[in-house]
């Protein structure tokens, strides 16, 4: 089969702008690894929290996180100082990087380490709801969904990876005065590239029909009738209600198996790095099978994406396992995303991909509380009854791939889509 239509001359320009953009964002992604397992080292080591109260911490400083549909909705209607995207990544870029300089000023505190993440999730929302929705602008726009997909969630990868392989020696080796200036810097990073417009970006992308909105009701009503709107988010919801691979994954290596408490962070480095070389073998299917083939294959896998948790017994083995379930969730979430690249309604794309965001992070939640509700109330067999909910969960994305509309899917990357 000869692959979809040429890539557009500017394509690497595009890649070029998105690559650093979506780096820094997920280095700074206060919810992220980096940050967050520093953070949990901090309230565990410094502080001396119990696991509730850590538990609670993340819970309550997530909550911007949960309402991120609203972050999106302010990023398709605002347009400050003209620049729209841009402009946001100037604004609560800076805003971000001053509240990291004042938490690594102020003395470390429960309370205020509360308060000063919750800020900081609530400035970066605005940031992360701009990346996101620029593109998938840029994405409809360029006939770049899958291979922006695939790029957005392989560059991701990269500090989730970094951050579970490395938070154990930055929480031993960096002070949190230091660690909060680096995210600072960071942040500062993402303002700056809030001055950057490139052409094979920006050169109109704002004058296309798919970036004109409404009125705000106008603009709700539309996003609740957009059939096409509900399949990514329930995917997303089921691909991440995965019972059986956060906290009871870490009881289970740790206390039942007996395994060193590296052996946990290794796994979830893994698991993330898997993700690229995923990333990367989607990024080339995409522009030879539709998006409908692509669905199916990695819905299919992700059935079975839990079973080999059963087959841990060592740490060589728990190695070995996280690998197939790294390229297996990497894949299937990659297609997931690129689904929802394609799904968004004209002029809401901040909002459905503020959404599907807000989703993602709430049924990862709920799933590791309905994991660890599971596991801790089982006396024999609460790791086998998580992965067995997590496997019987999956097989509810098989009627939503149904609910997709066809010609939504009909086409590879870099063919037209018809409006739907």
């Amino acid at each position: 089969m000869e692959p979809a239509n040429a890539a557009p001359a500017n394509a690497g320009r595009v890649f070029l702008y998105f690559t650093p953009l979506t780096l820094l964002v997920f280095l700074v992604l206060p919810n992220g690894y980096l940050l967050d397992i520093a953070t949990s080292f901090m309230l565990k080591n410094r502080l001396h929290a119990t696991p509730e109260e850590i538990a609670h911490f993340r819970l309550l400083t997530a909550i911007p996180v949960y309402l991120s549909f609203g972050f999106g909705l302010a990023r398709d209607l605002w347009n400050p100082f003209g620049m729209r995207d841009r402009g946001l990544l100037l604004i609560f870029g800076a805003a971000t990087a001053a509240l990291f300089v004042l938490l690594s000023q102020a003395p470390l505190s429960y309370g205020g380490l509360l308060a000063g993440m919750f800020l900081v999730m609530f400035t970066f929302s605005f940031v992360a709801a701009a990346a996101r929705g620029l593109l998938a602008l840029v994405s409809q726009e360029q006939l770049m969904s899958g291979r922006l997909s695939a790029l957005w969630n392989a560059v991701s990868s990269t500090p989730y990876a970094a951050g579970a392989f490395a938070s154990g020696y930055l929480a031993a080796h960096l002070a949190p005065d230091r660690m909060f200036l680096l995210v600072a810097a960071l942040a500062g990073a993402i303002a700056v590239l809030g001055l950057w417009k490139p052409a094979a970006v920006f050169n109109h992308a704002y004058d296309n029909p798919l970036a004109r909105g409404s009125t705000f009701l106008g603009d709700l009503r539309r996003l609740v009738r957009h059939k096409a709107c509900y399949p990514p988010v329930l995917l997303v919801c089921l691909s991440q209600f995965s019972p059986g691979t956060n906290t009871p994954l870490q009881f289970y290596l740790t206390s039942e198996l007996g395994l060193p408490d590296a052996v946990y962070g290794n796994v979830l480095g893994i698991m993330a790095a898997g993700y690229i070389p995923a990333c990367m073998l989607y990024g080339a299917l995409c522009r030879r099978l539709n998006l409908r083939t692509l669905l199916w294959i990695a819905t299919i896998a992700y059935i079975v994406e839990a079973i080999p948790l059963l087959f841990i017994h060592s740490s060589t083995t728990a190695l070995l396992m996280s690998l197939p379930m790294a390229l297996i969730n990497g894949f299937a979430f990659t297609a997931y995303w690129d689904l929802a690249l394609r799904s968004c309604p004209p002029g809401l794309q901040g909002s459905l991909m503020m959404l599907v965001a807000g989703a993602y992070e709430l049924s990862y939640r709920i799933g590791d509380l309905v994991g660890a509700s599971i596991y801790g109330g089982a006396a024999t067999h609460g790791f086998l009854s998580c992965v067995v909910l997590a496997t019987a969960t999956s097989l509810i994305m098989v009627p939503v791939l149904r609910m997709i509309p066809p010609a939504l899917i009909a086409t590879r990357d870099g063919e037209a889509t018809p409006a739907v």
